[in-house]
């Protein structure tokens, strides 16, 4: 499309915006809802703090930083198209999935937010796991409620709702207390055939906690669940202005059903039929993969939540992928710095990666792990980083970078075998995308291996949940009547989009094989380390 096409079309407000808040970075996409183009984007840096041993983030924090990114988009609508930023046609507010944030009648946060990274809910999801005979993972809202309860916490006698940051995010635009039902598969588990909350799972729940004497109830306080295609809300002046306190921002815009990362980053790959999956790298790394049946078996490493629209999906989750190998880099470019180089971040992760390439298949007797917290699927309640070698190993650039790759997969992997090999669940085409596979053939090559199957990378990849959201906010507005999602996708989106598969090298199976064989032998290790460090 032209400049002046572009323009016209952002000036008749029939575009459709994206926002995902990520662990590191809030970003967010307008795009032409007809075929997904992104026009302009804006973003902004972010972390977590360890606050009295919880993971969080203010809510100054979630404001400043959901007003600095939408104010970029709107500069660089600006410097591309000479306009301004007035009218959005849909918006779609995403975030890191599960969490608490928990709220008075009058809206008033009562505890700081507790994220998904926190792994303190042990005793409540293994209590809630037993009652539903459903796994409940430590992140997961109704696992934060009930160790609340648990711990005998002032704040749960007073809790009027509880939601997701981006159930939270919808509700400072629209005021509406609503949630997509992939992200409240987040929060409580979800009935795929009713495509609500469980009910005799509320009903053993409400059971469980009546002798506590709560004057509200575990139906009460949850969000309302919406699928994709629905109507969350519309923009009030309100939100307009908490968007754009510039004060340019028209009000009326129709929000879409907020979601978690799960998924955006679905809907971004295409990954939302049945036997699809898609692989998501980056802080943290999940794979996803739409079920045409339910597990026979509870797996207390494997998630069970949904798609968009509600189809079951299992989901295997690691809470840290690629923080260790940033840090790294860091290191990288501060001798780069010292020795008179000046690497731009691009050219500083290419160069790593490609060296990875070079490196021992089995990564020549290094191992590393990556742990910035704990890991359930390897029953770590907490984690540091920790990075080992035999004194004989050769301690190449080379080999180093192949085992920080390898260890940003490595807990993944062991979670996927579950899947394939113990419930022979078929998985047509995996789908990357994240900054993992921001290096061509890198990550894409190592996942293959780790997983032992094809994996295709679309040349969206780099645009992520911020795109992904986008396009729900899109499909919402421009689907025709009884269009599924999945097919409104690949009709108008994903036809004939450049994509790249890689087959899964026989000699990198087998160096990947030898190097789990080698960091599951060192568990013990990093346990110890968590012990003496933490």
């Amino acid at each position: 499309m032209s400049k002046e096409i572009i323009a016209a079309l952002i000036n008749s407000g029939k575009t459709a915006l994206g926002l995902e808040f990520g662990s590191t970075r809030i970003k967010t996409v307008l795009i032409s809802p007809d075929d997904g183009t992104v026009l302009a984007s804006g973003g902004h840096d972010w972390h977590d703090e360890l606050l009295d041993g919880v993971w969080t983030y203010s809510m100054d924090a979630v404001l400043e930083g959901l007003q600095d990114c939408y104010l970029k988009l709107k500069a660089d609508v600006l410097a591309k198209y000479d306009i301004k930023l007035q009218k959005i046609g849909s918006i779609g507010m995403s975030a890191m999935m599960h969490g608490y944030l928990a709220f008075d009648k009058d809206m008033k946060l009562l505890v700081p937010f507790r994220t998904w990274r926190n792994t303190i809910t042990g005793p409540a999801a293994n209590e809630l796991t037993n009652l539903f005979q459903f796994n409940i993972p430590q992140r997961w809202s109704i696992a934060h409620l009930h160790q609340a309860i648990l711990n005998q916490e002032e704040h749960v006698k007073e809790i009027a709702f509880i939601t997701t940051l981006s159930g939270y995010a919808t509700y400072l635009l629209t005021g509406e207390k609503v949630i997509g039902v992939g992200d409240a598969a987040g929060m409580f588990p979800i009935d795929s055939e009713k495509l609500n909350y469980d009910e005799k799972m509320l009903d053993l729940y409400t059971e469980h906690i009546s002798k506590y004497g709560y004057s509200w109830t575990i139906r009460s306080i949850l969000p309302k669940v919406l699928l994709a295609g629905d109507k969350a809300g519309t923009l009030t002046p309100d939100g307009a202005r908490i968007l754009d306190p510039e004060g340019d921002l028209q009000p009326g815009s129709l929000v879409c059903p907020p979601e978690g990362d799960a998924g955006t980053g679905m809907t971004a790959t295409n990954s939302v039929a049945v036997r699809t999956g898609n692989v998501s790298a980056g802080t943290s790394v999940f794979a996803m993969v739409v079920l045409e049946k339910a597990l026979s078996h509870l797996h207390t490493e494997i998630d069970m939540v949904t798609t968009p629209t509600g189809l079951p999906v299992a989901m295997v989750h690691c809470n840290t992928c690629t923080s260790d190998i940033n840090a790294w880099a860091s290191l990288f470019r501060d001798f780069a710095k010292y020795a008179g180089l000046n690497l731009t971040n691009d050219q500083l992760y290419t160069l790593l990666f490609k060296s990875a390439l070079e490196g021992a298949k089995d990564g020549g007797n290094l191992t590393a792990f990556n742990y910035y917290s704990g890991e359930p699927i390897t029953e770590t309640d907490a984690g540091v980083p920790l990075f080992t070698r035999r004194p004989d190993a050769p301690m190449t650039l080379p080999n180093f970078m192949r085992v920080q790759i390898y260890s940003s997969l490595a807990t993944l992997a062991i979670g996927m075998k579950i899947l394939t090999e113990d419930e022979h669940v078929a998985i047509d085409k995996v789908l990357g995308h994240g900054g993992l596979f921001k290096t061509p053939v890198v990550g894409q090559s190592i996942l293959a291996a780790a997983i032992q199957s094809p994996v295709t990378v679309l040349s969206t990849a780099s645009e992520g949940g911020p795109w992904g959201m986008a396009l729900l906010a899109a499909y919402m507005v421009t689907k025709a009547e009884g269009e599924t999602l999945e097919d409104w996708l690949n009709a108008h989106i994903f036809s004939g989009m450049p994509s790249e598969t890689l087959e899964p090298d026989a000699e990198d199976i087998r160096g990947f094989e030898a190097y789990i064989s080698r960091y599951t032998a060192c568990l013990d290790a990093e346990k110890a380390a968590t012990r003496a460090l933490m």
